[in-house]
């Protein structure tokens, strides 16, 4: 996004944050307030700015022909996204695995592509799944598997208020469709 183009959505994401806070009852000229508007416009734009990246041009610009066959696991990548249902943060690990089949890509994509899609209002699930299909699209393994653990402030902030509740989903294709590679995949998550 050009420079331009950004100051126009901080102006208008101003404006709004402006309005929610007289919609809630605070004096927007208040000391402590006088600059939240902007400060608010500017986390907005960082928190989704995986809107403006291209996932697969990530993993296609570090990708290498390999013979290498086995299992390729990155664990514990930390995220943080912003739940679209009630725009609040949810965050965790992402484990990513998969068998190469020719094209191995450098380790640090696996951890881009995670974070390209958690910088988007998001649901769980189907940021476990678009992981998994980018990864399987631009790759073309053998297989994926991605699990993914979250707390999430939407449940934790508000509604029940379940303090230590984790979500965990998965999705896989491939080779992870056999029970063994999958059970494999899961002991070496347990063994850290």
């Amino acid at each position: 996004m050009s420079g331009e183009e950004r100051e126009k959505r901080i102006e208008g994401l101003k404006d709004c944050c402006s309005q929610m806070l007289g919609l809630i009852g605070e004096d927007v000229e208040r000391e402590g307030l006088v600059r939240t508007p902007e400060r608010v416009a500017r986390a907005i734009l960082d928190t989704t700015a995986g809107y403006n990246e291209d996932p697969e041009a990530i993993l296609r610009a570090a990708m290498f022909k390999e013979d290498y066959s086995q299992m390729v696991i990155v664990k514990d990548i930390d995220f943080y996204s912003l739940c679209e249902h009630h725009i609040l943060p949810f965050f965790g690990k992402v484990h990513v695995a998969y068998i190469p089949n020719g094209y191995i890509t450098g380790l640090s994509k696996i951890a881009r592509v995670v974070e390209v899609f958690s910088r988007r209002l998001q649901v769980q699930e189907r940021l476990t799944l678009q992981i998994k299909e980018c990864i399987q699209k631009t790759l073309n393994p053998l297989g994926v598997m991605v699990v993914v653990e979250a707390q999430h402030m939407c449940m934790q902030m508000r509604g029940v208020k379940k303090q230590n509740s984790v979500t965990t989903t998965s999705d896989f294709c491939g080779a992870f469709n056999q029970a063994k590679t999958r059970e494999e995949f899961m002991n070496l998550l347990r063994n850290k």
